[in-house]
Parts: structure tokens; sequence; C-alpha cells
């Protein structure tokens, strides 16, 4: 418990975490907007990943999914209208922070008020200093879906596709961890573009497994296929939470986003959003 730290204990959270390099001169439009301004104005951004079902997605110019609801309800909290720029996920996580949250990127770029589905992590929050993590609203797991009939007897545990065939979404943390610690045969691990397309391959016929995000593999389930969440031995990132990211120059814009989410996990509205597509929602540690 926190209460029964020293003081000095608990200021050690980021002792031996080197941070990342602060931005220099950094121009106004790469700031983003004050909170002040984003009431004044009527209306806040989200950065949301493109493609990205069910999470965030574009259904004929209508911004739908999971994130784009959590953003609704944070700026229903804040007394704004919620508008959202779909970003292309890059290489890494930290590219993706600079070109959407504090920095922009090179060519024709600005930043976000808010991204949304920002995975947490303490040490990584300790680096990047560019940028304050909060408003946790979800926890996400590594799961299996399958086909019914092939396992009869219950769904497959990762040490199945040394023989039986599983999808994947291509260099994803599932397709990592099935060709490097498991070991799974070369041939057997199918890759996909996007864990959508590997549940879609895996309906078709074409593989007898699936492994990705639980909400992502929930989406994609058919009166055919089911899901599990079997022992993963040595997948030390087969769970995380879900947060949002902002600039680390408006931490009033960030507290108050957190508030928003609190009262949105309190009174079950965060809850909601995830039943009503059909997903398994996990209360996050914040």
């Amino acid at each position: 418990m926190i209460l029964g730290l020293a003081p000095g204990q608990v200021a050690a959270r980021c002792e031996g975490v080197v941070p990342g390099d602060r931005p220099q001169n950094t121009a106004r439009q790469d700031v983003g907007q004050t909170f002040d301004a984003i009431l004044e104005r009527g209306y806040i951004e989200f950065a949301v990943y493109a493609d990205n079902p069910p999470y965030s997605q574009d259904e004929g110019g209508h911004p739908a999914g999971v994130d784009v609801e959590v953003g609704r309800l944070i700026a229903a909290e804040l007394g704004v209208e919620a508008r959202f720029r779909f970003v292309e996920a890059g290489e890494t996580l930290d590219a993706d922070l600079r070109n959407y949250v504090w920095k922009g990127a090179v060519i024709g770029g600005h930043v976000s008020n808010v991204m949304l589905r920002v995975p947490y992590n303490s040490d990584y929050a300790c680096r990047v200093e560019q940028v304050v993590f909060t408003g946790q609203y979800a926890a996400e797991t590594i799961a299996i879906a399958y086909v019914r009939d092939k396992y009869p007897d219950g769904g497959p545990t990762p040490a199945y596709f040394r023989y039986d065939t599983v999808a994947v979404e291509n260099d994803s943390i599932s397709d990592f961890y099935l060709t490097g610690l498991v070991g799974a045969a070369k041939g057997q691990v199918h890759r996909y573009p996007t864990t959508e397309a590997a549940m879609a391959a895996l309906a078709a016929g074409e593989v007898m497994a699936a492994m990705g995000p639980q909400g992502a593999l929930e989406a994609g389930l058919t009166d055919t296929l089911a899901l599990h969440r079997p022992p993963m031995p040595g997948f030390a990132v087969g769970n995380w939470t879900v947060g949002v990211a902002v600039h680390h120059s408006h931490r009033d814009l960030a507290y108050a986003v957190d508030d928003a989410v609190a009262a949105g996990l309190a009174d079950g509205r965060i809850a909601a959003i995830f039943a009503a597509q059909g997903m398994t929602f996990t209360k996050p540690e914040r």
C-alpha cells in the first residue's frame, strides 16, 4: 500500500529510468490548444487509429467503434463537441506520440488534443516526459479464437500451433510470441495485415485458430467459432491497460479527461459501450 511507504519510496517510481529528449523551440501549432481554448471554441479533437475495428473505423464518413464512443463520452463530460482524426499507426508508439501528440509530423502535421487507445506502462510513462498518460479506460488481453468442431474438448493452447494452423496480425505481439518464444512451426503461422483479416480467414476455414487482442477477436466471432484465454507461459505482455495521451503542456486538460473517464467507469457507461459492441469489458487498474 502506498500509505505504508516512506516518502522517498513513493517519489522513486521513475528512479533509474532515463527520460527522452524534451522538444526544444516548439512551435505554437505543435503544442496544441489549451483547455480554455478548447472550451471556448466548443470542440475537442481526438486522434484515433484508422481502420482498427472494433475500436475505431470510418463507416461511410461516420466515426464508429469503442474508442470513438469513449471519446464522445469524454467530450460530453467536458461540454464540447467530439471530433475525430483518423491516423495511421507508425512503426513504434514513440513515433505515434511524436506525430500526433507532442510534436506533429514533419510535413503538414499537427498535434491532436487527445490520443485514444494508448497502452499504459509506468516505466514508459517515466521515459516519455513530453506526454501525460492518463484516463485509463479499459484493460486488454491476448486471447485465442478457434473453430469449435476442430477442438471439441476445449480450445487450443499456444503449444498446439507447432502442428495446427493459426492466424495472426503480421508483426504483432502474438506473431512474435508464437514464432519466437513458443517456436510454432513456420508453415503453421499464417500472417494477415490486421486481426480483422485474421478472423475473416478463421471464419472462412483457412486456419484452425486465430490469436490476438480479445476485443478484436470477439468482433469477428460467428456461431461456429469460440474464444478463450488459456495460460500463456512466458508471455510478459499478454495483458495491458489502455488509456489516453495528452501533450505535457496541458495537464489541466489531462486531469479533466481523467475525471471524465472516471465518471464513465463509475456509472457503468464505459462498460455499456463495450457491451453494445458485443465485447467483454475488463475494468483497468488506475
